[in-house]
């Protein structure tokens, strides 16, 4: 190959903003990377973590080979091995377990490191071989669950508002999500609605870089969100600025709810929230009287014990206002609702029904589990109770799989690891969570080393065990024209042979898309208010507070601006950006504790530890702390990241985790 060539493809990591990227390809080698002009959300710009997205293909600990261990569990010790060794191994050890134990005792641990919908956790990879095999299911919880599950009570899918429509609101509630680090191309949205006179109001626990920005910010106690929205329905209510006519043809259990929300005069709920009741109030006379009104509400919000509820009842907001009759009003959440692919798992392949194990349950789910295949994922920096993952990763009866790009903390306990292709790789179908469009993955260059995509992985090792059945063998772009056939309306027009040729088509909606302006899709084809007692479900720490527990901080666990959940936590240039750990704390609980800028302290609970610099910082309210998520453990002071003192712990719904709901206290390290 001789000249440049430009490759289309698409950002795979998990942000709402699944950008289209351009790759510059010279003489056979990928030389440049963009952000796609020509994308209506992208609009040629990256974020400063994917920037460096090729030399990260090209990073010297890059994993190139099959490996298997040589030392202890958890050394990183390891040999290389063929291709055909790995998946001799494999194969007699699964044949093995599956004979022995049965195929429940299989756990594919499959994680958000890719959001693809061939090689990655959307179109869940792998699981036409997994059941063939027997083996459990696996419930991806780790992200979304609990929001997901409590606006599919409300509006019958978590999928809302367009967010391209934030340019045509009024007020925009930027309600617990971090616009500027997760997902900053909505904020060229936001920023041509505030052109035109729109007020945009953070509401987050810690002041972050997205609420200096905004024109207003309230600073909420972590999980009483849905305390603060029954808070602004009742200044609705009392302004008499509820939609009659909205809420008398388009939702049922109003009565119930109305009568909940006046149980929430603004005075309790600035007792419960920590916000000032005039601060409530104000907001609630712009919410009364402001159409359109947008809600962002992101993934966040919603990680804690009473997520689900809380984001069920943020988004009962738009049905009393009537703001889903107008574009550019309502709430977005994920727009992966409006995304309607034929996935075919192939459960029929399954011999007998078989259990579903929680992704963030395990360190306690584990104890029968004698195989763990983990691809797309990095527990052991990622997942709740980390010290007890530690402990059950060390098993020497765990039969261990994983499938990376790098050496994790993860890695570092597995038998077998073999190599997995990035991005620019291999071919794969995306749709981002936080706009309408579907965009096509062209790999840019052939793979390093012998590093195999998931899905040519699966489908050289069904062969290698002797598997015959045709679906196991589906080409990448087989699989993708399957899930282009779905037949529905959204899909009209789009082909495969387009999507290789554009790169991106907008799914079939309206613009401006106003998607229950006539109704919802629910079995009444109304919006479903929380029944009575059920709008407000307090989280752990909320619950706890002034009770008898010697921890008295809750810990709130935000996204770092450097790294993406773990991915990118061993690129040198953003490791050195990030600096070392921190944990933000209050100048009154500074002062409290005896504790100045700069000290290095043990942030820890009954779980575990983790060891941080202080920042006194009038960004949290006092009793909150705040330390980012991303880092890997064995790349950071004292070994631990903030999981270390996460429980693992399920929400009201959808079993989602409780990543911001811990108390902790803080010590200063013992020594010098």
């Amino acid at each position: 190959m001789s000249g440049e060539l430009r490759v289309l493809g698409a950002c795979p990591l998990d942000c709402p903003d699944g950008c289209s990227w351009v790759v510059t390809v010279e003489n056979g080698e990928a030389v440049k990377l963009r952000g796609n002009p020509d994308h209506p959300y992208t609009r040629g710009a990256l974020c400063v973590k994917v920037n460096r997205y090729l030399e990260h293909t090209r990073a010297d600990d890059r994993i190139l080979y099959p490996m298997r261990r040589t030392g202890p569990k958890g050394s990183g010790q390891f040999e290389r091995i063929t291709w055909d060794e790995a998946l001799d191994e494999i194969s007699v050890r699964l044949r093995g377990i599956v004979e022995e134990h049965g195929g429940e005792a299989i756990w594919p641990y499959l994680g958000t490191g890719t959001l693809g919908y061939l090689q990655g956790c959307e179109g869940v990879a792998g699981r036409r071989f997994w059941n063939m095999l027997g083996a459990s299911k696996h419930w991806l919880n780790i992200c979304s669950a609990a929001g997901s599950s409590g606006l599919t009570r409300t509006n019958g899918t978590a999928g809302g508002m367009d967010p391209e429509n934030f340019a045509l609101a009024k007020l925009i509630l930027l309600w617990g999500t971090n616009t500027l680090t997760s997902g900053h191309h909505l904020w060229k949205f936001i920023q041509d609605a505030r052109a035109e006179g729109a007020h945009v109001v953070a509401i987050d626990p810690i002041r972050t870089r997205t609420a200096d920005q905004a024109d207003e910010y309230l600073a909420i106690r972590p999980g009483t969100d849905a305390a603060l929205a029954l808070g602004l329905l009742n200044v609705v209510l009392a302004e008499n600025a509820q939609d009659e006519e909205f809420l008398a043809e388009h939702t049922e259990g109003w009565e119930d709810f109305r009568q909940e929300i006046l149980k929430y005069p603004v005075e309790t709920v600035a007792e419960i929230t920590g916000i000032p009741a005039a601060a409530i109030h104000s907001l609630g006379m712009r919410l009364a009287h402001t159409r359109p009104t947008a809600i962002r509400a992101t993934q966040g919000l919603q990680r804690h014990q009473g997520g689900g509820t809380a984001l069920r009842t943020i988004a009962s907001i738009p049905g009393v206002t009537g703001d889903w009759r107008h574009p550019g009003g309502g709430i977005a959440y994920s727009t992966t609702g409006h995304v309607h692919f034929d996935i075919d798992t192939r459960d029929d392949l399954l011999a007998k029904p078989v259990r579903t194990l929680v992704m963030t349950k395990l360190a306690s789910q584990l104890d029968d589990v004698k195989c763990l295949w983990v691809y797309a994922a990095n527990p052991a920096g990622s997942s709740p109770d980390a010290n007890a993952i530690r402990r059950q990763l060390a098993r020497e009866d765990l039969f261990t799989v994983v499938m990376e790009q790098f050496p994790t903390d993860t890695v570092d306990y597995a038998d077998i690891v073999l190599p997995a292709t990035m991005q620019t790789e291999h071919q794969d179908l995306h749709a981002g969570y936080g706009h309408l469009y579907l965009l096509w993955n062209e790999p840019a260059g052939p793979p390093p080393g012998e590093c195999l995509s998931t899905t040519e992985t699966f489908r050289r090792l069904a062969a290698h065990m002797g598997m015959t059945e045709p679906s196991l063998f589906d080409s990448d772009l087989e699989l993708a024209e399957q899930l282009l056939s779905s037949g529905h309306p959204s899909l009209e027009g789009i082909t495969l042979d387009r999507l290789r040729k554009e790169g991106w088509v907008r799914l079939n909606y309206p613009q401006p898309f106003a998607p229950f302006a006539e109704g919802f899709p629910t079995r009444s084809g109304r919006m479903r208010f929380p029944p009575a007692g059920k709008a407000y479900t307090p989280s752990h720490t909320a619950g706890a507070r002034g009770g008898g527990s010697p921890y008295r901080l809750a810990l709130v666990t935000p996204a770092s601006h450097t790294f993406l959940n773990t991915t990118f936590g061993n690129n040198p240039e953003l490791r050195r950006r990030a600096k070392d750990p921190v944990v933000l704390v209050n100048p009154a609980d500074a002062a409290a504790r005896g504790l100045v800028a700069g000290q290095r302290v043990r942030v820890h609970n009954d779980g575990g530890e983790f060891l941080a610099d202080v920042e006194i910082s009038d960004r949290v309210a006092a009793g909150v702390v705040a330390s980012p998520k991303g880092r890997w453990p064995k790349l950071t002071p004292g070994g631990a990241n903030p999981n270390a003192v996460v429980a693992e712990r399920d929400g009201d719904m959808g079993r989602g985790p409780g990543f911001h709901d811990n108390l902790v206290e803080i010590s200063p390290c013992a020594g010098p």
